[in-house]
């Protein structure tokens, strides 16, 4: 005779819910689930968009995933093979829209209710939800928490009510959109926008309004607010943070590093020989230290030349424990000064003053607070009983409650579950949970690694001590690759071998590939295999190509140019009466919006206009400075262009702008191409990356040739020459770039 279905409610259609129902469904055959979510949106994907247009919740839909889409992902769908490396979060949010159509087609999905009570109902419970059409009252056998750790913005009414005086308008970072929204159409009454927070959404926030300045102030088109060079962006932090780009390197010595995705360095897992040990918790000075040196070697800068503020470099600072942050620009807007930092905290707001514990912050025009989330309304609906066994402290925001193995379940209240109930869940640790879960609860033999792993569990005494810790780590759950190992034992789910073919080349440190984890590694049952194997396939076909070709180099060069350089260039000439010189000033790169206009070639009788998404970035690029000829006399000159990044085709071009409207785009000048570095000692090529361009300009052709070269993740210095001939020129241009 068939057993009977355990009933299971999921609070949260979320990655962690959706992910919890599709474990519960289809674990096992001998003790089936029937699962029904609820959700109080009225759409899937939680905290993730669904469309460009949906910027309603928390995540603004364009923000992109500091997590390349080999850590963001479920082992069993593969993401669509066009998606970039780093998907925006609409395209994170149509993921788990497919996810939810392939698994969950069984499942009981109820939107537009929240949760509103739970009652334990014998060994079971009651369940109130309410809705348009009033209350309701369900009872299940099991509850899963999976509504997310981002509760409430965490905004204090003091300093919103102080602001309020001289209408300076306050927002938390999860809702900020744009200048227009923040500041709106008309004159503003101050230039300062301060954004308050400096771990990993203060970067953030911080770095997406410095951008959206910069463009406001170098658009062709009208600005999104009125009078943009008067603004900056006024940063208040409390202590400096690391902060990474998309795109790191394995190899950071070279001058010609290859580049891959930050986290298949971070999680490169022959960097850590087995048994893996919990690398977050309590940092004691040793580690602090040795982390602190890990990070400066990836980024080749202890930060100070951005900014003293976010220099790491005396040994007090880095005796604390590290904190770290993701961004494209943020380091190079402070080097060019549109974000100033400030450390200290922020006591109040005495209309467009900000009153700070380091001193005042005059003429405010708003302020965005990066400052988190209380998770425990999260947990309002549990009654009073079951919180206080959870040992709940809304105090003590980074861990609310104490939960027994990595954040699962309590074993006082064992038919509560909890899945991505902490502080930036990794996708992979979601899904082990889940099956966690799945197991604990099933009827069926469980491994001995099972039951060792509960009885010898720690986590929440763990959790109780780290409170207090004041060397508590900025992620106090755990280490990402430790937290997989251990659910690996506990479930008797090994890691699958890495794919061997084609074989990825060696890193010098350690004379091993990159052994890479990620979610797809770990295969609980044949439903999904094939999409895993593309996952897996996919992941590898990445790191050798990030290694044997310059794939992501153009995004990383890209990427560096922002801000200002010092440029030297020399012409010689070899036609009479064009004399030769040499050119002394600065070069511009100014970060703004992509522009639609795009021709192919000025004399193209039949040009194609492209779409500005073509483009993921755009730079206006303004040269100034002197040009002494051989004679000694001396010119003011100046040249503008526009560099454009294809993420869609990984490379940079060069454009050339409106002879009567410098700051809007004409026609194509050149794409610029790279190529790897070759001979016998190209891992010791102390040159930088070559890359060469050509064009023709009606009989003149321009060769070009590129020379980049890197300390570690940032351009050091980089040349550009050109070789111009054609009937009435012969000349070479030969210009160097330092900061």
């Amino acid at each position: 005779m068939p057993e009977m279905s355990k009933t299971v409610c999921i609070i949260g259609a979320g990655p962690s819910g959706l992910v919890a129902a599709k474990t519960l469904l289809h674990a096992s055959a001998h003790a089936p689930f029937r699962v029904t979510i609820f959700d109080s949106q009225r759409r899937i994907g939680g905290l993730w968009p669904t469309s460009p247009s949906d910027s309603g919740g928390h995540i603004h839909p364009l923000m992109v995933a500091n997590q390349s889409r080999h850590t963001v992902q479920f082992s069993d769908l593969a993401w669509e093979p066009d998606t970039p490396q780093f998907p925006k979060a609409w395209q994170v949010g149509q993921y788990l829209e497919r996810y939810t159509r392939r698994w969950l087609s069984n499942a009981e999905i109820v939107l537009g209710k929240k949760v509103v009570r739970t009652e334990k109902a014998g060994a079971g419970w009651d369940v109130t939800v309410s809705g348009d059409t009033g209350e309701e009252r369900r009872s299940f056998d099991y509850l899963v928490l999976a509504s997310g750790f981002f509760g409430q913005p965490v905004v204090r009414e003091a300093i919103a009510q102080g602001a309020k005086a001289m209408d300076v308008p306050v927002v938390h970072s999860s809702g900020y959109r744009d200048l227009r929204s923040l500041l709106g159409d008309g004159p503003k009454k101050g230039k300062k926008i301060l954004v308050v927070g400096g771990q990993m959404s203060g970067v953030e926030i911080a770095a997406t309004i410095a951008a959206q300045v910069s463009s406001a102030r170098h658009t062709p088109d009208a600005p999104a607010v009125s009078d943009p060079e008067s603004l900056n962006v006024h940063h208040l932090i409390q202590r400096p943070v690391w902060v990474f780009p998309l795109y790191t390197s394995p190899k950071a010595n070279l001058k010609a590093p290859p580049f891959l995705p930050l986290d298949i360095s971070s999680y490169n897992l022959s960097n850590r020989p087995p048994p893996l040990s919990d690398k977050q918790g309590h940092i004691s000075e040793e580690a602090a230290q040795t982390s602190h040196n890990v990070f400066q070697g990836i980024l080749g800068t202890n930060q100070s030349e951005y900014s003293s503020l976010l220099g790491l470099a005396n040994d007090e600072d880095r005796k604390k424990q590290p904190f770290m942050a993701v961004s494209e620009h943020y380091s190079d807007f402070v080097r060019d000064g549109l974000i100033n930092v400030q450390k200290g905290k922020l006591e109040s707001m005495d209309g467009s003053t900000a009153h700070t514990t380091s001193g005042t912050v005059e003429d405010v025009a708003a302020v965005v607070l990066a400052t988190g989330f209380d998770a425990s309304p999260r947990l309002s609906f549990l009654p009073p009983d079951v919180l206080s066994a959870l040992h709940h402290d809304p105090s003590h925001l980074d861990l609310p409650i104490a939960l027994a193995f990595h954040g699962t379940h309590h074993p006082d209240v064992p038919n509560l579950g909890f899945v991505g109930f902490y502080r930036s869940p990794y996708w992979g640790i979601m899904e082990m949970q889940a099956r966690f879960l799945a197991m604990l609860w099933s009827d069926a033999d469980k491994p001995a690694n099972f039951s060792t792993a509960l009885d010898h569990d720690g986590s929440i005494e763990r959790t109780l001590r780290l409170r207090t810790d004041e060397r508590r780590s900025q992620f106090p759950m755990g280490d990402y690759a430790f937290i997989m190992s251990e659910f690996s034992t506990a479930l008797d789910l090994p890691i699958s071998p890495a794919l061997q073919a084609p074989p990825l080349p060696p890193l010098p440190h350690n004379g091993k590939p990159i052994d890479f984890l990620c979610p797809a590694r770990y295969i609980s049952s044949p439903h999904g295999s094939e999409d895993a194997a593309r996952l897996l396939a996919s992941a590898h076909e990445t790191i050798h190509k990030g290694l044997t070709t310059p794939l992501f180099v153009a995004r990383a060069v890209f990427r560096s140019l922002l801000g200002t350089w010092r440029l030297e260039r020399d012409l010689l000439s070899r036609s009479p009466g064009f004399p030769s010189g040499h050119f002394s000033g600065t070069a511009r790169f100014l970060l703004r919006e992509p522009t639609r206009e795009a021709r192919m070639c000025v004399s193209d009788p039949e040009y194609a206009r492209l779409r500005s998404e073509e483009w993921m970035e755009e730079y206006l690029y303004v040269e100034d400075g002197t040009l002494t000829t051989e004679s000694g006399q001396s010119f003011q000159a100046t040249r503008r262009y526009v560099w454009r990044y294809s993420e869609r085709d990984d490379e940079i071009s060069v454009w050339f702008v409106k002879p009567r409207d410098q700051k809007r785009v004409d026609y194509l000048f050149h794409r610029v191409e790279f190529a790897m570095p070759d001979g016998e000692d190209a891992e010791e090529d102390v040159r930088g990356w070559e890359a060469r361009a050509g064009h023709l300009c009606v009989k003149d052709y321009y060769n070009v040739k590129y020379r980049f070269t890197f300390r570690a993740v940032n351009l050091e210095r980089w040349t550009v020459e050109y070789a111009v001939k054609g009937p009435a020129k012969d000349y070479t241009l030969v210009g160097e770039y330092r900061r």
